[in-house]
C-alpha cells in the first residue's frame, strides 16, 4: 500500500506547485503594472519636452525621440510578457480544474459497477464530459501560445 500513501502526497505537492506558480505570476503582473505606470509618466514628460522645447538643439530632440521610441519598445515587450502570463494563469486554472475532475472521476470509477446508482452513472458521464472539455481548452491554449510564438518570430 505505499502507492496509496504517496499518491495523495504527490498530488498535494503538485497542487502546491501550481499555487506557488500562480503567486509568482500575480507578483510579476503587479510589477508589470507598476512599470507600465512609470513608463507612461516618462513618456508624458518626453512628449512635453518635445512639444514645448521649440528652441532646443536638434541633437537634444533626437535624443528625446530615441528615448520615447525606447519606452514604446519596452512597453510593447511588457505587454507581450503580460499576455504570456495571462495565458499561464488560464493554464493553471485549467490544470487545477482537471485535477479536481480527475479526483471526482476516480471516486466514481473506483466504485463497484454493481453498486452504482443511475445518478452515479450520470454524474460519472457528466464529469467525463467536463474533463474532456477542460482538456480541449488546454489544447486550445497551447495552440494559441504556439501561434503567438510563431507570429513574434
Amino acid at each position: 500500500y505505499p502507492c496509496k500513501r504517496t499518491l495523495p502526497r504527490r498530488l498535494r505537492e503538485e497542487q502546491m506547485k501550481r499555487f506557488c506558480k500562480a503567486q509568482a505570476i500575480q507578483r510579476r503582473l503587479e510589477e508589470i503594472e507598476v512599470t507600465f505606470r512609470e513608463l507612461e509618466q516618462q513618456g508624458i514628460k518626453l512628449e512635453k519636452f518635445l512639444r514645448d522645447e521649440g528652441g532646443s538643439p536638434a541633437d537634444q530632440k533626437t535624443q528625446w525621440m530615441n528615448q520615447l521610441l525606447y519606452l514604446v519598445q519596452k512597453k510593447n515587450s511588457l505587454m507581450s510578457e503580460e499576455s504570456d502570463l495571462m495565458i499561464a494563469v488560464q493554464e493553471l486554472k485549467l490544470e487545477e480544474q482537471q485535477w479536481q475532475l480527475d479526483q471526482q472521476l476516480r471516486w466514481y470509477m473506483e466504485k463497484e459497477e454493481a453498486l452504482k446508482t443511475p445518478e452515479d452513472r450520470a454524474a460519472e458521464q457528466e464529469i467525463l464530459a467536463q474533463l474532456l472539455e477542460v482538456v480541449d481548452k488546454r489544447n486550445a491554449l497551447i495552440h494559441m501560445q504556439e501561434e503567438k510564438r510563431l507570429s513574434e518570430l
